[in-house]
């Protein structure tokens, strides 16, 4: 069982995943250049994960 502060704690890098996977998509959308619009997608993927790591916790 979670205490009260791991709790917000993981609710808070939920919070953050989902920011930075938003961020990433929105960039994403704007490069033109092929390698580093490549780069920024796994970084996605990579918040992604986490989101889904974190959230399995619960």
């Amino acid at each position: 069982m979670m205490t009260t502060k791991e709790l917000l704690y993981v609710e808070d890098a939920l919070g953050h995943e989902q920011y930075f996977q938003t961020k990433c998509r929105e960039l994403a959308g704007q490069l033109q250049d092929a390698d580093l619009k490549s780069c920024v997608e796994r970084m996605e993927q990579k918040h992604q994960k986490l989101f889904h790591d974190f959230y399995g916790l619960l």
